[in-house]
Formats: C-alpha cells, sequence, structure tokens
C-alpha cells in the first residue's frame, strides 16, 4: 500500500441526537471554509429520543437528503434507539452514513486504523445490545495484539470517557471521569494507544494535554495520545461539537518523527502503581481491588482534630495488611501515625492519608515534613489518594510560604529510610532565584559525582522507578524536577546540605540536623505557632 503523499483531513462530531440537518450544516461550512475533508467520525448518541421533532433522520433514510461527507458512526448507547443498528456486525444505514458495528478495526486504503467500541459499559455477560463488557473488551484486545508489530491504532472512538482520564492533566471542570467514566474504555485505551481517542456524551467539550504512552527513563519512547471529548450538536451553550484535524497514518511515518513528545505531554493516565491499568481488573479471571488500609489518631491538642475510620487511639494497634501492599515495619516506626513512637507535639495539621509535622532539628522554624499515616517507604508505594493529598498539602504550603514571600523546595530521600518524609523547606525569595536553587543542586552533585537527571514537569515518580528502587527527587515550585536513582552509595544529608549551602540558605553550620535540636517544650511552642499560622491554608481542617 503506498503512503499517502499528504496527511488525511478528518472531521470528529459528539452527539448529534437526531439533528443530521444541522450537524451536515457545519461541515458544509467547514468544507467550503477550508476545503473538503476525508471522513466524518461521530460518537455518542447519534439518534434522539423518539418523536423529537428536531430529528430529521426519516429524510436521510428514505433518501430525499445526502450527507455531504462519507460518515462513520458507533452503535446505540441506550434501549430507545437500539433498533436502528440491524446488524452488529456494521452496516449502512443511509447513504454516506455506515454503522461500524459493535466493536472492531476499521483500516482505510491510505493505512489509517481506525479502532472503535460502540456502547456503554455493562457488568452482564453477554452484554445487552446497546453495551459492551469485559469480554468485548478482552476480545478486541486479543484480536489486534496478535501481531507483535502491533505498535498502537491511528484513532480509537467510544461514547463513554475513559475512567481518570483528567489524571495528570487539565481540569475538565464539571466532569468528573472517576463517576461517569468507563473503567473499561480506560483499559482499551491503554492497550491500543490510540494517537487521537475521541469520546461524549457528558455534553461539554475538553481537550485533554497529551499523554505519553511510555515510562521516560525506562521504556524506548512511543508516540503521546490525545483525548478529546465533544460536546452535542446544535448545544445553545456553544460548546465545540465538530472538531477538525490532520493525520498521516501511523504506517506511513518516520518513527523518529512519530515518538517527538511535546513540550505540554504528561504522564500515562491510566497508569497505576505497581503497573496495574486501570480497569484491568475487570477482565475475565482477574482479581478485584484490595481495599486501602486506614488508620486512626487522635491529635488531643489539636482544636479541630479529625476522627478516621480503623483502630482507635495512640499506640493503637495497626489495621491488618492485605496482600500486596507495602510491607509492615520491621521495627518501632518513628512516622507511623498510630505508632508510640510517633512525636506528636511535632504535628501540626491531619489529613484523611496525611499528616504534616514539623522536622526535628529543621534548617528553619518552618522546615515541615508530609508524611502518610500509614507505613509506606517513598511515594511511588504510595496508593493514588494517598499522592492526591500530598499533593493538596504540598499545594497549600506553596500558597502559605508565598504569602510570607518564601519559595518552596520539596525533596525526599528514598535510602536508608523506612518511612516515607517528604522535606519541604521554605527559601526566602530575597535569597535566590528558584534557577540559583537548581544550580546548586547541580553543582554540588557534579562535585560528588552524582547523576542528577532533569525530568518532565508533568512526570510522575511512579513512572519513572519501581518501588523498591533507592532514589533522591527534589521538586522546586515552578514545576522543575531533579532525580537521581542510588547506587551503591550516597551522602544522607545531602539535599539539606546543599539548602544549607552558602548558594541558599547561607547556614551550612545547619547541615546535620543532629546539631540543630531544641527541647521538646521549644519545639511545641514552635509547631503551636506553625498550626497557628498555617490554619487558613489548611484544607484539612474542619468548619
Amino acid at each position: 500500500m503506498a503512503p499517502p503523499e499528504k496527511p488525511l483531513r478528518l472531521l470528529a462530531s459528539g452527539d448529534v441526537e437526531g439533528r443530521l440537518g444541522c450537524l451536515f450544516s457545519r461541515v458544509r461550512a467547514a468544507q467550503k471554509k477550508s476545503g473538503p475533508f476525508d471522513l466524518l467520525l461521530c460518537v455518542g448518541n447519534f439518534f434522539g429520543s423518539a418523536g423529537d421533532p428536531s430529528s430529521d433522520w426519516e429524510d436521510f433514510r428514505r433518501g430525499t437528503k445526502k450527507a455531504p461527507i462519507q460518515t462513520y458512526v458507533l452503535g446505540a448507547n441506550n434501549h430507545e434507539t437500539a433498533h436502528y443498528f440491524p446488524d452488529a456486525g456494521g452496516c449502512e444505514l443511509a447513504e454516506n452514513i455506515t454503522y461500524l458495528g459493535r466493536k472492531g478495526i476499521f483500516s482505510g486504503a491510505s493505512g489509517l486504523q481506525i479502532a472503535y467500541l460502540s456502547g456503554t459499559e455493562s457488568r452482564q455477560e453477554p452484554a445487552p445490545a446497546h453495551c459492551f463488557s469485559a469480554q468485548d473488551v478482552a476480545d478486541l484486545k486479543a484480536s489486534l495484539l496478535s501481531t507483535s508489530k502491533f505498535r498502537g491504532v491511528d484513532i480509537l472512538l467510544t461514547s463513554p470517557w475513559p475512567k481518570g482520564i483528567e489524571t495528570f492533566g487539565n481540569d475538565p471542570g464539571v466532569v468528573n471521569s472517576k463517576t461517569c467514566g468507563s473503567e473499561l474504555v480506560s483499559l482499551l485505551a491503554t492497550t491500543l494507544k490510540p494517537r487521537y481517542h475521541f469520546a461524549a456524551l457528558q455534553k461539554v467539550y475538553y481537550e485533554r494535554l497529551p499523554y505519553r504512552n511510555h515510562v521516560v527513563l525506562q521504556e524506548t519512547a512511543q508516540h503521546v495520545s490525545r483525548f478529546i471529548a465533544l460536546a452535542n450538536v446544535g448545544n445553545t451553550e456553544q460548546r465545540k461539537y465538530l472538531y477538525a484535524f490532520n493525520i498521516l497514518p501511523m504506517a506511513s511515518m518516520d518513527s523518529a518523527e512519530l515518538v517527538k513528545q511535546p513540550q505540554d505531554v504528561t504522564e500515562n493516565p491510566y497508569r497505576q502503581p505497581g503497573g496495574r491499568e486501570i480497569g484491568s481488573h475487570l477482565l475475565p479471571g482477574a482479581k478485584g481491588d484490595e481495599p486501602v488500609s486506614q488508620f486512626f489518631f487522635d491529635l488531643s491538642s489539636k482544636p479541630k482534630s479529625r476522627k478516621r475510620q480503623g483502630e482507635g487511639g495512640r499506640g493503637g494497634r495497626q489495621a491488618k495488611r492485605p496482600p500486596g501492599k507495602p510491607p509492615l515495619p520491621t521495627a518501632a516506626c518513628w512516622f507511623c501515625l498510630a505508632s508510640p513512637e510517633v512525636e506528636k507535639h511535632l504535628v501540626v495539621s491531619i489529613g484523611t492519608h496525611c499528616y504534616l509535622a514539623l522536622a526535628k532539628g529543621g534548617l528553619t522554624p518552618d522546615h515541615v515534613l508530609i508524611l502518610p499515616i500509614g507505613h509506606y517507604q517513598s511515594m511511588v508505594e504510595l496508593a493514588s489518594e494517598v499522592v492526591e493529598e500530598v499533593n493538596q498539602y504540598k499545594a497549600a504550603l506553596q500558597k502559605f510560604f508565598r504569602a510570607r514571600e518564601k519559595r518552596c523546595v520539596v525533596y525526599e530521600r528514598n535510602y536508608r529510610s523506612q518511612h516515607l518524609q517528604l522535606q519541604v523547606v521554605p527559601v526566602p525569595q530575597q535569597s535566590c532565584l528558584t534557577e540559583d536553587i537548581k544550580e546548586a543542586f547541580i553543582v554540588q552533585a557534579e562535585e560528588q559525582q552524582i547523576e542528577l537527571l532533569e525530568i518532565p514537569e508533568h512526570s510522575s515518580l511512579k513512572q519513572i522507578v519501581q518501588p523498591g528502587t533507592p532514589y533522591f527527587y527534589v521538586e522546586l515550585d515552578n514545576g522543575e524536577k531533579l532525580f537521581h536513582r542510588i547506587g551503591k552509595n550516597f551522602p544522607l544529608q545531602f539535599g539539606r546540605e546543599v539548602l544549607a549551602s552558602e548558594a541558599i540558605l547561607r547556614m551550612p553550620a545547619r547541615a546535620d540536623w543532629r546539631s540543630c535540636q531544641a527541647g521538646r517544650e521549644e519545639e511545641a511552642a514552635a509547631a503551636q505557632d506553625f498550626r497557628q499560622a498555617f490554619e487558613p491554608f489548611d484544607f484539612a481542617q474542619e468548619d
């Protein structure tokens, strides 16, 4: 098959809901303005409710009207419209309007590959005619992965949004895919690696930042995926329902050109800790998700303490750990909030999954730690809901310090440490620029023959390093991140030494925390002062 001389010009539409006249009028206008397009792809509800006066389907079915472009549509998403699609394998519905079928792959003469899955998610087997099941997804995956040369598809068409699509990406606004999205669609998108993925049903327009399909520093670079959700045709809010784009089929592209990463690329939203993919537990033969352990701790000195589900009391028993969860501490842990060893007087805020405490022997009076309530050794082992709360605390601290004209440096040393300690150190803005802080880390790393790698802004540590691997990580308040995979040896005070140096805080004598410890009463007073100052920024406080 000879590659096309130029990219294909395609259109994609959201829910038509029977308003074909409105849709095709817009298509004709686009063709008149920008020249001819090759195909129109429709996702969502193609047909509207019975008796809808805005529907003009009968004119097209009888042939009195004709689609101005070859149009491919997905099947029904509800029982009411299922009768419009007589053949599950696909069929022509009217001149220039073709139903693709329940599931499959459409390959054009150009080499363009379009994967499609009609209907909405169902847990029934077999699924109703207007739904798809886990078996449908498993069958589609198997048929496409049967060749070792499979690299992905050019386009994926589904009606439902994939669950979790906004993770690591831009905010879709009023839509929360964690409640309306399909886990099976997420799993399919993970496997098929579509360059474009279109969906609808939510009556909004959302173009997510592109996301990568490989793990940075671990896997060979692959092409990025772009997810676009389209609104309903003719909506009164003027939300975008028709999307025009050019695409050169993957089969015709040079590999180096195909895998180029745009500047705004983010991590893959579907990958979870341990490499598990969203929705994988739904496939035939898979096991269900394990519940997350939680802990109870009552910070009695805090005026507005919050109680959590789990075992009661300070020094209380830790909940039974389900299989596959991070190991229990091998000895008494100073940082597990349920442990009698925790220094309660340093705690300044308690959330649902994390807590905030002043650092013992801190570099500065407002040097704080973000710590998980349960026992986790590093950021890469945290469950998604814990990561989300860690990010909430980071954002709150950045606002808090910014209000005091300070920038924020966050670092973690996952080496010779039993419990995750995310160090958060404020640096006065007049001391140095963020660029100077970054330079100080790089210079001192070079002096000690430590390789610091700069990783993309939207990267997650979980996508870069596996649980159990020692590493050092620093994040600056402008989003820049530096990472070092620790080998045999690593200076335990490296992060603190850099920040204490003359280049940043100009207090090298405080590089060792043991020489900076204060008495218990002084520490308790400092924690109380910080707690009161931070309270307006503390999302964990109850009204």
